[in-house]
């Protein structure tokens, strides 16, 4: 399994504005092939937000990024001080 964390920070105190745009993109992501869950993360005191998106391997991760990325860029802009980030992450059990 693999795992995209993608971040971006709105500013300090908003989750709303977060919380919109998780909801805008949430419908999305169980039609992308090989889809495995979403964990969306947030700090109000530092401003940073972003998803945990799993995925069943690293080409779906890949795939998925490349269709869902420039949405996301597209939804922030305007609204973020500098582009989100992407980590790429292979999901492993000790």
């Amino acid at each position: 399994m693999n795992a995209n964390l993608v971040t971006f920070n709105l500013g300090v105190g908003k989750r709303q504005q977060a919380q919109k745009l998780f909801e805008k993109f949430d419908p999305a992501f169980p039609q992308v092939k090989g889809f495995k869950g979403v964990t969306y993360l947030g700090n109000d005191e530092t401003g940073v937000y972003g998803a945990l998106v799993m995925w069943e391997t690293a080409e779906a991760a890949e795939a998925a990024f490349q269709v869902m990325f420039p949405r996301l860029q597209e939804a922030l802009e305007g609204l973020v001080k500098e582009p989100p980030t992407r980590l790429v992450f292979e999901v492993f059990e000790p």
